[in-house]
């Protein structure tokens, strides 16, 4: 678990306090190689509002990115994502 934001209930033992985007990362990339080890780790070193928050930031900017790379709206790369027809 975390005191503060960023830093481990172990005092930061491991040597590094980790802030709440690199949490986000550790933690999407775990998720898409369902690597529950490593979900587990990156979910401990923020607070579950300051994971949530980097979460939904790395998301938006993902779409942001990939819409700006194939040219298209945000809305339909999303949906798209997301397996949704497109939107009328």
């Amino acid at each position: 678990m975390v005191g503060t934001v960023g830093v481990p209930e172990n005092g930061g033992r491991d040597g590094h306090a980790h802030n709440l985007f690199e949490a986000a990362a550790a933690y999407v990339t775990a998720y898409a190689e369902d690597d529950q080890e490593r979900l587990d780790e990156a979910a401990g070193w923020v607070s579950p509002e300051a994971l949530s928050f980097g979460v939904n930031e790395l998301a938006c900017r993902a779409v942001v990115a990939l819409a700006r790379e194939h040219r298209r709206p945000p809305q339909d790369v999303a949906r798209a994502l997301l397996g949704l027809p497109a939107a009328s």
